[in-house]
């Protein structure tokens, strides 16, 4: 990991893979609520959002999709893909090409949607998984890892827990996702093993561990 990354670079990679993470999983559980809004429960939707924070309101299940992705509120997919591109912008250096081209591509979907008040449907959602599987593969294909790539995939399983946090998954889950960030912590920073077995006492409680994460990779990034 022989690479020199700026603190400004380095947070807006983490910020990138946070992003595209986010935009992944919102993605998946609206098509999940979706689906019992047409066919089990009207109101699947407004419990999904709940567990954002925000009151959602629909009619009827397009009015549901619309509101959801691109309505005025702090979780539309259009303003998460317009984080996710300036922070791309910003780290373009550390990107690969491709990646870089479908992280524009993505952001372009739901802008043309949101500015033009274009229903959402299956194909546009379709086509934004099909980027956001192409992005993440693009870091697999490297040869070599780079402390670029490790804050980048940093921010996706941080992200990934926040999800697992937010909607209850089993302990089990949590910890081995727990687990996997330690393992990138330790291969960015200098940690001892007394830091290590103070986080790894904490109770699992979601805001003693989203803190406890928060707080070291400050401590990396800013060092």
């Amino acid at each position: 990991m022989k690479q020199l990354l700026t603190a400004n670079v380095a947070t807006h990679l983490y910020w990138l893979g946070r992003y595209l993470e986010r935009i992944e999983s919102t993605l998946i559980w609206v098509m999940k609520a979706y689906d019992f809004v047409i066919d089990v429960d009207k109101n699947a939707g407004i419990a999904l959002y709940k567990k954002f924070g925000i009151d959602l309101e629909y009619s009827d299940s397009q009015s549901f999709l619309n509101n959801a992705l691109l309505g005025e509120h702090t979780a539309n997919i259009y303003s998460l893909t317009s984080k996710a591109r300036e922070n791309a912008i910003i780290c373009r250096s550390q990107i690969d090409a491709e990646a870089f081209g479908e992280i524009m591509e993505l952001n372009s979907i739901f802008d043309k949607a949101y500015k033009n008040k274009i229903d959402i449907n299956h194909q546009c959602i379709d086509s934004a998984h099909s980027l956001i599987r192409e992005i993440w593969g693009s870091l697999s294909r490297r040869k070599s890892r780079q402390s670029s790539d490790y804050f980048f995939r940093l921010g996706k399983i941080v992200e990934e827990l926040d999800f697992y946090l937010r909607f209850g998954a089993d302990r089990d889950i949590v910890e081995i996702v727990i687990k996997n960030i330690d393992v990138i912590i330790k291969k960015l920073s200098c940690e001892s093993e007394s830091d290590a077995k103070e986080y790894q006492s904490l109770s699992m409680e979601q805001e003693n561990i989203m803190f406890e994460i928060d707080k070291r990779i400050a401590k990396i990034i800013v060092g």
